[in-house]
């Protein structure tokens, strides 16, 4: 039994110091840095690029938030993917204003099939852009959003994150609990990193890239977390992604459970095989530039599923220390109840702070904060499930609220 000590030890460390590592950099998102200085002073021109595949309940809106930007007219252009439709996105595209390139039965179905389309076409005819910005078809975009990211390119950034706000967060349990992940995310992983000069993470949507910066290869991602996948062929190049606080959009989340569980699947499924991509190029990406940059983006991605299998192994090991009769009951109990307590209390204390800090009302979010252990406990179990068994058939998730930028300002 002594192996199995000392094993259990080893892994404690193991967790305790990942750990420890996370709470120091969220620490950091309280430290008030002095904006980044303005390198140009100029007006770019952008692409806003909306993958779409029938969306017809929400395109108008997302389009008509992008035509009340604050940001001179002629340097914005619309563009909606409209991806093997079969309803009426495209002809409420092309009335709301958008130019709409339509894509029919093009191999490959994820939203990184339809950039990678997309982007290859404006590459070949040289495009006369400075940056684009991705968004998804449910998303509504604050006004200021390109003003603001027209700043970041200004200041030298070359992909940009912009804040990932929720349009629908008191809808549900399952809404809620996505909008507190999201909110933490944005605080706590974003900003907490571009205070320290790490870089963050594209996350999804809402997002901004210079054109220069994909222009020799074109977008060339191939896993179901393109943004993940794009952000760590960055990280491995010793590059830094930035942040934008102030650069918002506004974002559908499923209601339902059954949605949700296929979604974060996805995603799941998404990060196991971008971990087995690029564990090791960024593990060389380490030994090679040796900054904090390359190994953060190593700790992000051996900090999802690895971590999770770690714990897993530690509560097996404490289960078979015990029946050798070299821990106790109650100390069985107590290990467990070590890790159960912070995954099911932690998060409704970390929570609430962060609706405290954001200023945003508990009251209405109060069903979902009281859930949102249930909501990280699914997540677990969909790891679990996902260790098995992984479905890497896309899914189309229904987005049904079409809500106007008017409503959530």
């Amino acid at each position: 039994m002594e192996y199995l000590y000392i094993l259990q030890q080893a892994i404690v460390w193991i967790i305790t110091i990942f750990w420890l590592y996370q709470l120091l950099i969220s620490i950091c998102s309280f430290v008030k840095l002095k904006d980044k200085p303005m390198l140009i002073n100029k007006n770019h021109k952008f692409m806003a690029i909306i993958p779409a595949h029938n969306e017809e309940s929400v395109i108008e809106n997302l389009v008509e938030s992008l035509k009340k930007q604050d940001y001179p007219k002629d340097l914005l252009d619309i563009y909606v993917i409209a991806d093997n439709c079969t309803d009426r996105t495209k002809l409420l595209a092309e009335n709301a204003g958008a130019i709409v390139y339509e894509r029919i039965h093009e191999e490959g179905k994820t939203k990184g099939h339809a950039l990678q389309w997309f982007l290859a076409q404006k590459i070949e005819e040289n495009a006369d852009y400075d940056a684009f910005c991705v968004f998804d078809a449910d998303n509504i975009v604050d006004s200021n959003f390109i003003k603001n990211m027209n700043k970041k390119l200004c200041q030298g950034e070359e992909v940009v994150q912009g804040y990932r706000d929720i349009k629908n967060p008191t809808d549900s349990w399952i809404a809620s609990g996505y909008a507190i992940f999201y909110w933490m995310m944005n605080r706590f992983y974003h900003l907490a990193r571009y205070n320290l000069g790490l870089s963050t993470l594209i996350n999804g949507t809402g997002f901004m890239v210079k054109f220069d910066v994909i222009k020799p290869n074109g977008w060339k991602t191939y896993t179901l977390t393109e943004d993940i996948e794009f952000s760590l062929q960055r990280i491995i190049a010793g590059k830094k992604l930035g942040w934008a606080t102030d650069a918002i959009v506004y974002d559908e989340q499923p209601v339902g459970f059954k949605q949700s569980w296929s979604q974060r699947s996805r995603w799941t499924v998404g990060h196991i095989q971008c971990m087995e991509k690029y564990t090791k190029e960024l593990t060389n990406s380490v030994k090679e530039k040796k900054t904090l940059v390359t190994l953060d983006g190593l700790l992000y991605i051996v900090g999802s599923i690895p971590m999770f299998v770690i714990t897993i192994l530690l509560l097996v090991v404490n289960a078979a220390l015990y029946m050798g009769e070299s821990m106790t009951k109650m100390e069985l109990i107590w290990s467990y109840m070590m890790y159960i307590i912070p995954t099911f209390l932690l998060p409704i204390a970390t929570g609430a702070i962060i609706m405290i800090l954001d200023k945003r009302p508990i009251k209405p979010m109060l069903k979902g904060l009281l859930c949102y252990p249930l909501f990280l406990g699914s997540w677990l179990l969909i790891n679990f499930k996902c260790l098995f068994k992984r479905e890497t058939n896309w899914e189309k998730i229904e987005h049904v609220r079409a809500i106007k930028i008017n409503e959530v300002n």
